[in-house]
Formats: structure tokens, C-alpha cells, sequence
């Protein structure tokens, strides 16, 4: 059995490790658009901050390749597939034959349309090592650094270059950063924090058009600036499967097997979509964790084996400035809200479950909460009111205690 997997992130790992649990011996290739040995992405902003290295960076040991059988294209991009014949084409024309194939090639920056951006020199995006170690090349102690988008990719960019830049300036259409993840009141917490650090932002606004270094705001402020970063969002990288016409709507469409519309075909990761069992839609989940689980439950399912993956909820697990915080989710329902000494807490309960949560400052015993989601633990058969204000396992049945403790299944 010969199975290609194209990408080399958290869902080609989650594949292999899959596969190997069925399959000791059947041939594994990967195919990486980088040079790079499998690293984890959400670090990238730490190695420009000085909080890791590029070993450190790495999602598995040095060995993992050789441990686990795979070869490797590095530098090599799929180009087409050819699901009449199981096979993939790559940029250099070489052909690689599949038994069973993983795409895993998720997403590219989204890089709306501005006027005059043709004319900006210095202009990045940070998705990726190589944007990293290009944009720390180019920054310097005097550079004034413009950042479009405060998602989470803008923001951990401008906490990483955050010592060794003179300014920082971000503008996001929304009226709060954080905008896919936080409510007004935490957006606020979270973004005075921030602000101490000499970054400053222009919400509820955009670029209305570049002149050379200069940008002009929708509402008419200036901003000089010599560097550029584009973190307005990302795009699936689905045009593979849409090709050889495979279901597609923003991501690639999978079953609970995590398997394409295409016999043989699976998809894992930022590319596709996923269940969440929040909101009862198929959505794109854009998460290492649930790219690996899915990349997991594709390669047992390639490999003969059965696994079902179904317990996908949104979820983000960040700091900034030392300032954490874990959401999960979908807000909607009743509310609970703590707020005191800037930890702040809001709860989602609808139709007797816990649907969501937002913990900034104290996120100590947040996997309780994630527990209650991704388990559609009954509210009913909890002590609710002790766990929204010190959330513990003595909150739950001696028999659920038990169960969660690994005594009894």
C-alpha cells in the first residue's frame, strides 16, 4: 500500500502516526512545499520574540521520518491530481502514484484589494518560517512597522517584533481586535494590555489607498510606515480537489472519516471543513489540534482501519504579553460573566448545554470547560454553579469523576 500525503504540518503528522498505528510497513511519502522539517507554525512569532529556536520549533524529533518510514519531497509542490489514475503531478513534472492519498495543504493569506499596494517596497505576510525569517531581515530598530488585520496572526506578528521595531501601528476593519474570538469587554482587556507595549491601533477603519509609505485611513488619518504586514485572513488551499470536481464550499468538503467526495481521496487540516458540534454546522476550523486529530482519523481510515472524527469545536489557546487566555465554542445562550482584578470570564449555556466560554488573565482548569463542550455533558447533571466560579472535578458525579480519571469507561 503506497500512501501520499501532500503537506507537511501538524495534519500530515496527525496522518502518518494514523496510518502507522494500522499499517507498519506500507510506503509513505510527503510532499512539502518547504525545505523545513515539520515544525509548529503558531510559533513563528516566538523565534522573532527570542522565546524558541528552529529546533525548538520542530512539531516531532529530528528522527521522526526516519522512525516512521516516510519519504520526503522537500521544495516540491502538487500541481494536479489525477484521480482516474491515482496519480499526483508535481512542479518538476514528476509523477508519484497512490493507493491512497491525504491532501493537507492548508491555507494561503487572503490579500484583499487596496489601492496603490503595488507601490509598497516592503510588504509581508506571516504565515509561514520563511515569512518570518524574511520579515525579521528586514525589519530594524528604527522601522516603522503597519500591520492590516488584529486577528490572532496580526497580533502575535506585532508582539514578536514588538522589541526590536521603533513603532507599531494595526488597523482592522472590525470595532475590536480579536474579533473571531473575543466579546467587546474581553477585546478591551486584552487590547489596553497590549497597548502598553507601544502598539498602537486604528479599529473600525481601513486603508483607503497606499502612497508610496504612506497610508491613508478610510477616516482620514495618515500612518508613515517602511514595513509593511498583510494579516487581513486566510484562504483554504482547496483548488486541488475543485479541479477534479470535488465537493468544495470554502473548504473541502469530508465525511466523519474524514474522506473527500473522491474514493481514496481524504483532506485534513486548514484545507477542509469540519463538524462543529457547537453550532451544528460544517465550518473551516483553522487549529493545529483539530488538524492533527482529523489528519489522525484520515490515516487509520487509509490504512483499513475505523475511526470516526466528531467532537470539533472552535477553539484558540494564546497569550500575549504574558497575557493569557482560551476560548471555545460558539457564543450563543444565557451568559455568565466574571469579571475582577482583569480576569474575565463568560460563559454560553443553551438548550441545557455549555456551548461556549471566553478566560482571559486566570485560565487555570479551562479543559473542565472544554470537557463540558466537546462531551455535551448535561448541565442538569453537574453542581453548574460551582463550576462557573471555581470550575473542578468535584463539580461532577462520583461516577463521571471516575470516568474522567480513567477508573471506569
Amino acid at each position: 500500500m503506497r500512501y501520499v500525503i501532500i503537506g507537511n504540518s501538524a495534519a500530515a503528522v496527525g496522518a502518518v502516526e494514523g496510518i502507522r498505528k494500522i499499517d507498519k510497513d506500507g510506503e509513505i511519502i510527503i510532499i512539502s512545499k518547504e525545505p523545513y522539517h515539520v515544525y509548529s507554525r503558531p510559533l513563528i512569532s516566538y523565534l522573532l520574540y527570542g522565546k524558541t529556536t528552529e529546533e525548538n520549533m520542530k512539531y516531532r524529533s529530528e528522527d521522526f521520518y526516519d522512525v516512521m518510514k516516510c519519504k520526503v519531497f522537500f521544495n516540491k509542490e502538487v500541481i494536479k491530481i489525477n484521480n482516474e489514475e491515482k496519480q499526483v503531478q508535481l512542479n518538476d513534472n514528476t509523477i508519484i502514484d497512490y493507493d491512497k492519498l491525504l491532501v493537507a495543504t492548508g491555507s494561503r493569506p487572503f490579500i484583499p484589494h487596496m489601492e496603490g499596494l503595488e507601490t509598497v517596497k516592503n510588504k509581508f505576510t506571516f504565515m509561514s518560517l520563511d515569512d518570518a525569517k524574511n520579515l525579521e531581515k528586514a525589519i530594524s530598530p528604527h522601522s516603522k512597522v503597519l500591520i492590516i488585520g488584529a486577528g490572532l496572526i496580526g497580533l502575535k506578528c506585532a508582539e514578536g517584533i514588538s522589541k526590536k521595531v521603533e513603532s507599531i501601528t494595526v488597523v482592522d476593519l472590525a470595532d475590536r481586535i480579536l474579533s473571531s474570538i473575543l466579546d467587546k469587554e474581553g477585546a478591551k482587556i486584552v487590547q489596553s494590555h497590549i497597548e502598553k507595549k507601544n502598539i498602537q491601533f486604528f479599529l473600525d477603519n481601513k486603508v483607503e489607498k497606499f502612497i508610496d509609505n504612506k497610508a491613508i485611513l478610510a477616516k482620514g488619518e495618515e500612518i508613515d510606515f517602511d514595513i509593511l504586514v498583510l494579516a487581513v485572513g486566510v484562504r483554504p488551499n482547496i483548488e486541488l480537489i475543485k479541479e477534479i470536481k470535488g465537493e468544495v464550499n470554502r473548504g473541502i468538503v469530508i465525511d466523519e472519516f474524514c474522506e473527500t467526495s473522491i474514493e481514496d481521496i481524504y483532506a485534513a487540516g486548514d484545507c477542509c471543513e469540519s463538524f462543529d458540534i457547537t453550532t451544528n454546522q460544517n465550518r473551516v476550523l483553522a487549529l493545529l489540534p483539530n488538524a492533527y486529530m482529523q489528519g489522525e482519523c484520515a490515516g487509520i481510515n487509509m490504512a483499513g482501519g475505523e475511526k470516526k472524527f466528531g467532537k470539533a469545536i472552535p477553539m484558540n489557546s494564546i497569550g500575549f504579553f504574558g497575557l493569557h487566555m482560551v476560548t471555545a465554542g460558539s457564543y450563543v445562550g444565557e451568559v455568565y460573566t466574571k469579571n475582577e482584578n482583569n480576569n474575565y470570564k463568560k460563559l454560553f449555556v443553551k438548550d441545557g448545554l455549555l456551548k461556549g466560554y471566553i478566560m482571559i488573565g486566570d485560565i487555570n482548569k479551562a479543559g473542565i470547560y472544554t470537557s463540558l463542550i466537546r462531551e455535551k455533558t448535561p448541565i442538569s447533571e453537574i453542581d453548574f454553579e460551582l463550576i462557573c466560579n471555581k470550575p473542578s472535578l468535584m463539580a461532577f458525579s462520583k461516577i463521571e469523576r471516575k470516568k474522567k480519571l480513567g477508573g471506569i469507561k
